[in-house]
């Protein structure tokens, strides 16, 4: 870390490369933190308290339940 702070062009290589690093991880929506993770799963529990919940049907294959709901 030191060699890097001691150099400028190296120093601003690892904050453009930093930059990257964070774009990335923002961009990428599968990733998310333990709280929204949570709060995901709330909102499903409501959406199912609501009524609002898909089922599959007894012997049903997951393909046909992803082609009738999807």
């Amino acid at each position: 870390m030191s060699v890097i702070a001691e150099d400028e062009t190296l120093l601003k290589r690892a904050v453009k490369y930093l930059h990257k690093l964070i774009a990335e991880k923002q961009a990428n929506s599968a990733e998310m933190t333990r709280d929204e993770f949570l709060a995901r799963v709330d909102e499903g529990r409501e959406q199912i308290r609501r009524g609002e919940g898909l089922k599959m049907l007894p012997n049903e294959s997951l393909e046909d339940f992803l082609n009738r709901v999807g």
